[in-house]
Parts: structure tokens; C-alpha cells; sequence
């Protein structure tokens, strides 16, 4: 029994709830400087991005011609499927395919460029035309979720730019068993998938480079130990879990011991 004793208690040395600590998020306080994480770094195009173009002018026929995939709608509906069918998506060159125009390299481009080359392409065709106008935009930023996290799948938001709070919030929030410590962020840098780590539980990470969220991210919540453990998420249910296991180790000793 003595044995029996050690055992539990080194269960319960193992096995420990959730501390808050653990749970609240942006623990500490600011540096004096401002936090500086919102970086101003504009965006370049990938592969798989999905561009809106909108082209308005007094020739309705032409306009029509060239917002063929139905731009003209007003609202970006922000459901994968239409994107995937209305935009222009980068293909695996870099290159989107507008109607008449062709095919146009936007790999590596901002978006502000690929509006002035399109501009410039369809000058030709609206040369009486003083009012023409060229709208590109990303189709909204998506992004992939996966672990402890209230919704995992592919997002679509559709914002100009996306913080990791956003997009966690987006996602359902995470799990009491998602290790808010350790978020891990994979991005796709100049061909090679790199791995960052957030520290969603205190203040710096603020600071993050990965604090916004870029098309095409793949944000991972790992689990925290206590659920592989099973041990439980508070003090109630650890007790619980560990009278349960001591009970068990209880009856399989006295079942032995009455059958010796």
C-alpha cells in the first residue's frame, strides 16, 4: 500500500490543472516606447493569391467585355469557392489571365503595381475615354488554422491587413487545452517555408514579426500537456481524475491480495 501511496502521489506531483496563467492573454506591461509591430512592410504577390480587378468607364459595352467574371457586383463575397471562380488567381508562374489582355506577370508585385499595369494595358482600349478607372485588390486574406482551435479551416477575411489576434478570434478562439505560449506561424519567404513562434500570454508579442498575419499563413496551436495527461482543466476535476485512478489502483491491490 505504501507503494500504492508513492504512486499516487507522484500523480499528482504529474498531474496539474490548467493555471490561469496559462489562459490570459498580453500578461505584462508595455515597454515605454510604443509597441512597434504593425509593420508597414507592403505586401508582394504569391503564388495562389486571388486578385479582384474592377474597371469602370463611360463605355458600358466595353466595361462589360473586360469585368467579365462579374466584378461589377459591388460586394467581394468572401466565400472560397466564389473567390475561386470571379478572381484572378496567380497561377503557378505568377501570372493572372484577364480577358483580352492576356496574361500578365504579377509575381513578387504589389498590388498598387499590378493596378498601374493593368491601367496601362487598357489605355489602348479606351483611348476616348478620360474616365477610365482601375480598382485591384486582394480578394481578402486567407489563411489556414489548425490545433486547439475553436474552428479549424481555411480563412477568408475580407480586411486589407490581419493580426494573429484577429485571426485567432476569427477561428473561434483557442481551446483551454491550446498552448497560448508557443502559437506557431509558418510562412512562405523567397521560396522556403519558414517557422515562427508567438508567446500569445504576454505583452511582447505585440512586437511579433508574424503580429499580422500574411495571405496564405498556416497558424498551428499546439495542445498543452495536461491533455495528453487527461488530468483535467481545474482543481475539481484533477481531484476528481486522481480519486478515480487511486480507487482503481485500490481495487486491483485487494482484488490480488484476496486471490493469494
Amino acid at each position: 500500500m505504501k507503494n500504492l501511496l508513492r504512486i499516487t502521489l507522484i500523480l499528482c506531483l504529474l498531474s496539474s490543472c490548467i493555471s490561469q496563467k496559462k489562459l490570459t492573454y498580453f500578461q505584462g506591461e508595455p515597454t515605454e516606447n510604443e509597441i512597434e509591430s504593425f509593420s508597414e512592410k507592403p505586401y508582394r504577390l504569391q503564388v495562389d493569391d486571388i486578385l479582384y480587378v474592377n474597371i469602370k468607364a463611360n463605355n458600358p459595352e466595353l466595361v462589360t467585355i473586360f469585368n467579365s467574371r462579374d466584378n461589377t457586383r459591388g460586394n467581394i463575397n468572401t466565400n472560397t469557392n466564389d473567390l475561386y471562380f470571379t478572381g484572378y488567381s496567380v497561377d503557378i508562374h505568377g501570372m493572372i489571365d484577364l480577358p483580352i489582355i492576356g496574361k500578365i506577370n504579377v509575381l513578387g508585385y504589389k498590388v498598387e503595381e499590378v493596378r498601374t499595369m493593368v491601367f496601362e494595358k487598357l489605355e489602348k482600349y479606351f483611348k476616348e475615354d478620360s474616365n477610365l478607372f482601375v480598382e485591384v485588390k486582394l480578394y481578402g486574406i486567407k489563411y489556414t488554422i489548425l490545433g486547439e482551435i475553436g474552428g479549424a479551416g481555411t480563412k477568408v477575411v475580407n480586411q486589407n491587413r490581419l493580426n494573429i489576434v484577429e485571426a485567432i478570434a476569427n477561428a473561434g478562439d483557442i481551446t483551454i487545452y491550446g498552448n497560448r505560449k508557443h502559437i506557431e506561424v509558418f510562412r512562405l519567404e523567397d521560396g522556403r517555408m519558414n517557422k515562427y513562434e508567438v508567446d500569445m500570454t504576454d505583452i511582447t508579442a505585440f512586437e511579433s514579426d508574424v503580429f499580422q498575419i500574411l495571405p496564405n499563413d498556416i497558424i498551428f496551436i499546439p495542445p498543452l500537456k495536461q491533455k495528453s495527461w487527461g488530468t483535467g482543466t481545474n482543481t475539481i476535476q484533477t481531484i476528481t481524475t486522481l480519486i478515480s485512478v487511486f480507487s482503481l489502483i485500490t481495487s486491483t491491490y485487494l482484488l490480488a491480495q484476496s486471490l493469494l
